[in-house]
């Protein structure tokens, strides 16, 4: 029978939280454009009814 390792030392990458920022500008921004699309599409729908 196989003896578990006790003594096995994990290491973890803590990854650094910065990167989070550039995923953050990107959601907004795209968030702004599909809100400001669907104002535009609502406003023609509006224009044309």
């Amino acid at each position: 029978m196989a003896k578990p390792e006790l003594n096995r030392k994990v290491e973890t990458e803590i990854e650094d939280s910065s990167s989070l920022k550039g995923t953050f500008a990107s959601v907004m921004i795209l968030g702004v454009f599909l809100i400001v699309t669907w104002v535009g599409v609502y406003m023609l729908f509006l224009d044309r009814s």
